[in-house]
């Protein structure tokens, strides 16, 4: 068990208390962002190719970083685990609150990690928990109007209030771009302190010197270069008696943890760490020695960084070089004896003060050759659609709400939990009156437009090398959705908005030759992205094809209910006739409509769709009637013209479908045709094995043709082995053994990815089988985990692993049986951990 601390007697002598040297402090802080990447039409994150095998970035970067920081391991020397750690619980961190809305939703044990770190380190830490708010969608403070820049805050605090239940008492600036004015909002909002980096800060001085030297001048201390001692807070004063501390983290240990390797040794980062802690100062004197980074670097940036980070706290706490602590703890111990001023309008990432995010100051993604003229006119446009439309949301709103502006700042609560409940709470606070169905559609609209206009100024848009890039392409999108609900909220008002908003982009210039211009990627990227409900109707009619859809369901944001909906046959080719309403869950905006979808196998499809109103009902039952009587025909080409005659307009296709889906039904039509190679091969190779067996003996190259057939063959082998619903160890041990005997390269990173895969769907398994202490799940599950060793390649049993720990924490063991309890300690010894040795709590071995 935790041994009990010894309780500390205070003593009001004086000398007893300068005799007592306080303690040294260590402090890690990471900042874990991701930009928001959802489709702002959809609300959702949208396959990225680029992040295979992973779905998005998003989940890349969570496998790689945000995951395994809340469960990191410290290892033997056998690279056995010994130690699960919650980083998050020991050091320092903010997560974008748009990050921690993806991981709630698509990696809730991550998520549930992240918030029992704030608690915990709450209870270890004098009741300051140690995750800070963050303004909400990373824009740059110093260049946002006054307006937005106090949205951005209260957000920040609203959000951190609803997912970690406390007020926040520290808050991290977007790419610590700062000014006093920024720093005045967030006082005025009951912000303690912030982070910055050493060259922001502009002088110093002793709190009270001001007074005692007021006939002789003011004694500030310039501080040039990074010089100022980042190892205590300081206190920034600020308008009418506010004041906000402000700790300067040391600029060389965090710049020796991004980019010079410090990560690759715990112990050295942890002596780094440790080195912080300057020896020229009074050994009474508190000091906190902290570094702060990107939290990207324990894992992504940085391969197994997160172990490294693991292993230094606990290097620094078993040597007792200093106490590990977080911000709002050291600041409430030792408030500041230091003022001090900031440079006004800088950031932790451009040299140039904030001009990485409006102008070519030459800090950029690193590519050669490349110019950023186009950051300029793309802030200039965005500028415009925010001043433009603010007037006018103004006059519309007018009716409708007290308030517009305050409506805003309290729309967070809404985009939070969007319950109907919560809907009407927050319409009773801020409506004029009780609005109509018509009038709550314009009033969400109003608030989505404004919601649009602060996420199109994330800055990612401009921190990279071209306005092309896929950071750059998401803002002009949420800009594109602010063009939309102008169009439809403000008419003929808002009629130039586009044209003139793509005519500066026009200036915006590419260093793509085939992109041209901002206009080019918003007309090539963004037009086509656009949509309505009838889109969403064509997607949902389309896709009924290929899925089966219950009468009322949802679709990404929207609600589906299906009135009627036919499948008829013929041959190879397949009819959807159906009527559906459709509803927005997130401006409440509703249609109903009528589809027709014929299907003539593989990716030939033709939809066609349009608004049904109640007086079209007997032309859509004759329509129905008719075109099922076609069909029963077998006359397809007389249905395709009753669809022209009562549909008309625009036809829709498989490429008309939403990203995902387009990707789902392709695989499946794909994976038909791939079944029917991959059978082909195989058989090809089974009947030439021998053959193949006994070049490789003879250390005979195999002819290219059926090297590739092998190569083909025994990773599809293997896939489907490890896929298969009966893991059959024996067989997956046969396709081992060939490849070694043909010389076959394995796909590593597939099967690898695949072997993860199975191992967590089988521990997942294992869950449901704990309490009745199941042995058969057990002792399959332990097969399984035997046989994935043996493959010749990384395999990452990071998400097995925890679940044997949290199983292992949450079960009472006491109550196993011996069969039981000896078969969970073969899995874990299976899953590479040190059973024998594995600390579960201070003092207390696992087994």
């Amino acid at each position: 068990m935790t041994k009990p601390k010894a309780r500390i007697q205070s003593s009001t002598d004086p000398k007893d208390q300068i005799s007592t040297p306080p303690p040294h402090y260590v402090c890690v802080h990471g900042h874990f962002y991701q930009p928001p990447r959802e489709n702002p039409w959809l609300e959702t994150v949208e396959v990225q190719d680029s992040a295979a095998p992973y779905h998005d970035w998003n989940e890349r970067i969570t496998s790689e970083c945000y995951a395994p920081n809340g469960a990191s391991r410290i290892t033997n020397r056998q690279h056995e685990i010994v130690r699960i750690l919650n980083n998050y619980a020991r050091m320092s961190f903010n997560f974008g609150p748009t990050l921690l809305s993806w991981l709630a939703d698509f990696a809730p044990r991550t998520y549930r990690m992240i918030q029992d770190a704030d608690r915990t380190s709450a209870e270890h830490h004098s009741g300051h928990g140690s995750a800070l708010a963050q303004v909400y969608n990373h824009i740059i403070m110093p260049l946002a109007s006054e307006r937005d820049a106090r949205t951005q805050i209260r957000w920040g605090i609203a959000d951190f209030e609803h997912r970690f239940g406390r007020q926040p008492e520290g808050m991290w600036l977007a790419e610590t771009a700062v000014s006093r004015s920024v720093l005045n909002l967030m006082a005025q909002e009951g912000i303690k302190y912030t982070v910055l980096a050493p060259h922001q800060c502009a002088r110093v001085r002793r709190l009270g010197e001001a007074a005692l030297f007021k006939a002789t001048g003011v004694p500030w201390t310039e501080t040039p270069n990074a010089i100022v001692d980042p190892t205590h807070p300081y206190l920034i004063q600020l308008d009418e008696g506010r004041s906000i501390a402000v700790f300067f983290y040391d600029g060389p240990g965090s710049r020796a943890i991004a980019f010079e390797g410090l990560l690759n040794s715990g112990e050295e980062f942890g002596r780094r760490l440790a080195g912080g802690l300057r020896k020229d100062k009074a050994p009474n004197e508190p000091q906190l020695a902290h570094v702060a980074t990107d939290g990207e670097s324990y894992g992504h940036h940085h391969k197994h960084g997160e172990m490294a980070l693991s292993y230094a706290l606990h290097w620094i706490e078993e040597n007792k070089l200093a106490t590990l602590t977080n911000y709002g703890e050291f600041l409430a111990k030792y408030p500041p004896q230091w003022e001090a001023e900031v440079v006004d309008n800088t950031s932790w990432s451009c040299a140039h003060g904030v001009e990485r995010w409006r102008s070519n100051c030459g800090c950029n993604g690193g590519r050669q050759g490349w110019q950023q003229q186009w950051r300029g006119p793309l802030r200039e446009a965005l500028d415009l659609l925010r001043d433009k439309t603010a007037p006018l949301a103004e006059t519309v709103a007018k009716p409708l709400f007290k308030d517009l502006w305050e409506a805003r700042d309290a729309y967070i609560k809404v985009v939070l939990e969007r319950s109907s409940a919560n809907i009407d709470r927050f319409f009773d606070e801020h409506a004029e009156h009780e609005l109509t169905v018509a009038e709550r559609v314009t009033a969400f609209e109003l608030l989505e437009l404004e919601r649009h206009t602060q996420l199109m100024y994330t800055s990612c848009g401009w921190f990279f090398d071209d306005i092309s890039g896929i950071e750059t392409v998401q803002i002009i999108a949420y800009a594109g959705r602010v063009i939309q609900l102008a169009t439809q909220l403000f008419g003929e008002s808002a009629a130039a908005l586009e044209a003139e908003f793509l005519a500066i982009l026009a200036r915006a210039k590419s260093n793509v030759p085939d992109i041209g211009d901002g206009a080019e990627v918003y007309n090539r990227y963004v037009i086509g992205s656009r949509l309505d409900l009838e889109h969403v109707g064509a997607h949902y009619a389309i896709s009924s094809m290929f899925r089966n859809y219950p009468d009322t369901g949802d679709l990404f944001c929207f609600d589906i209910h299906r009135h009627s909906y036919d499948l008829l046959t013929s041959g190879r080719g397949r009819v959807a006739l159906g009527r559906a309403a459709l509803r927005s869950r997130i401006t409440e905006e509703t249609e109903e409509v009528c589809f027709a979808v014929l299907h003539l196998g593989d990716q030939n499809l033709s939809a066609a769709v349009k608004r049904y109103v109640p007086e079209d009902e007997a032309a859509w039952t004759a329509f129905v009637e008719e075109g099922s009587a076609t069909v029963q025909r077998a006359n397809l080409p007389e249905l395709i013209r009753l669809m022209d005659s009562y549909f008309g307009g625009t036809l829709y296709s498989l490429a008309s479908l939403f990203a995902d889906e387009q990707h789902r039904i392709l695989k499946s039509i794909l994976d038909q045709t791939l079944s029917e190679v991959e059978s082909s091969l195989t058989r090809i190779y089974e009947e030439h094995a021998t053959l193949l067996h006994f070049l490789a003996e003879s250390n005979v190259a195999a002819p290219p043709a059926l090297a590739l057939t092998a190569r083909f063959a025994l990773n599809a082998g293997l896939r489907q082995a490890l896929e298969a619903e009966s893991y059959d160890t024996a067989e997956v041990a046969r396709l081992l053994r060939s490849a070694e005997l043909d010389g076959v390269k394995l796909d590593a990173q597939l099967l690898g990815f695949t072997a993860d895969k199975r191992m967590k769907r089988t521990m997942i398994r294992l869950e449901g089988a704990v309490e009745q202490q199941t042995t058969a799940v057990l002792n399959e599950t332990v097969t399984i985990a035997e046989s994935l060793r043996t493959l010749p390649m990384e395999v990452n049993l990071w998400q097995a692993q925890n679940i044997w720990n949290d199983l292992l924490r949450r079960s009472d063991s006491n109550y196993w049986s011996r069969e039981w309890r000896e078969g969970f300690r073969k899995l874990g010894l299976a899953l590479n951990i040190a059973v024998d040795d594995l600390v579960v709590e201070e003092g207390v071995r696992a087994f």
